[in-house]
C-alpha cells in the first residue's frame, strides 16, 4: 500500500503544479506526513495552497470498529487555500501536520462537514483556531485506487474564529457556508472578520 503516496502527489501536481516547498512533521507513532506549499499568481490574485501528503497511506478507520481494515476504508489529504503576503500563512504546516495525523493518532475520520480544531491560532496572529472540512472534488479532483481500496479524497479546509466554530456545532455547517455566502465572506482571506453571527 506504500505506492498510493507517489500517486496522491502526482495527482496534486497536476491540479495545482509543483510545490515550491515542502516540510515534513512526524509525530510519535505515526508515519511521517508532509506539508506542501503551492504558489497560485492567476486571475484571483497570488495564493499560496498548503496540501498535506501521507494522511492517504492508510485507508481512516471508524473507531467503533472492533478490528481496523487495512486495505478498505475512506483516505484523504487536506487542502488549505489563502491569500499570499497577508499573513505569516507558512507557519500552518505543523497545525495541518496534526491534523493530517489525527485519524492515525486519535482513531477519527475526518469527513465534510466536521470541524478541526488545533487548539491554537493556525498561524501567529490568526483569528482562527479551527477548520470546517468542505466538500472535495472542486479543486483537486478525487483519485481513484485500484479495488479494494477506496479513492483519495481532497478535502478544503476553511478557517473558522472561535464563534463561528461555536455557531457551527449549534446550527450545522451547511448554515455556518450559507451564511458565509450570504456576507460575501472571503474565506481565502486570512485577516478576515468574522462573519455576523446574531
Amino acid at each position: 500500500m506504500a505506492d498510493v503516496l507517489p500517486l496522491v502527489e502526482a495527482r496534486l501536481r497536476s491540479a495545482l503544479g509543483g510545490p515550491d516547498a515542502r516540510a515534513a512533521v512526524t509525530f510519535l507513532g505515526t508515519d511521517r506526513i508532509e506539508v506542501l506549499r503551492f504558489r497560485d499568481d492567476g486571475r484571483e490574485g497570488a495564493l499560496v495552497r498548503y496540501a498535506t501528503l501521507g494522511m492517504s497511506a492508510h485507508p481512516m478507520t471508524d473507531p467503533t470498529a472492533p478490528v481496523a481494515d487495512p486495505v478498505k476504508g475512506p483516505r484523504a489529504e487536506l487542502v488549505l487555500t489563502v491569500r499570499a503576503g497577508l499573513a505569516d500563512t507558512d507557519k500552518v504546516l505543523r497545525a495541518l501536520a496534526v491534523l493530517a495525523a489525527s485519524p492515525q493518532v486519535e482513531g477519527v475520520v475526518v469527513a465534510p462537514g466536521a470541524s478541526l480544531d488545533v487548539g491554537g491560532p493556525l498561524w501567529p496572529g490568526a483569528p482562527f483556531t479551527s477548520v470546517l472540512v468542505a466538500e472535495p472534488g472542486g479543486l483537486v479532483e478525487d483519485l481513484e485506487l485500484d479495488a479494494p481500496l477506496d479513492p483519495v479524497h481532497f478535502l478544503p479546509l476553511l478557517p473558522m474564529t472561535p464563534n463561528e466554530a461555536a455557531w457551527k456545532r449549534v446550527h450545522g455547517a451547511q448554515a455556518l457556508q450559507e451564511r458565509w455566502l450570504t456576507h460575501g465572506t472571503d474565506l481565502r482571506d486570512p485577516a478576515r472578520a468574522e462573519v455576523p453571527l446574531s
